[in-house]
């Protein structure tokens, strides 16, 4: 995704609540691997295993 899409699409995760997050996570495209482990980084640790379940 190039930097400017992606810059607005994080900035979406950053104040989004964990349910959101994890649509925008699970619904992105075009991301590289990069991009996803940013995202992943700002993802709340305690509920990984949704975003997990999510992603099965």
């Amino acid at each position: 995704m190039e930097n400017q899409a992606f810059g607005a699409l994080k900035s979406r995760f950053l104040a989004a609540d964990t349910d959101s997050k994890i649509d925008i996570y699970v619904e992105a495209e075009d991301l590289t691997q990069s991009q996803y482990k940013e995202l992943l980084k700002m993802f709340p640790l305690k509920d990984l295993h949704r975003l997990e379940a999510a992603l099965a």
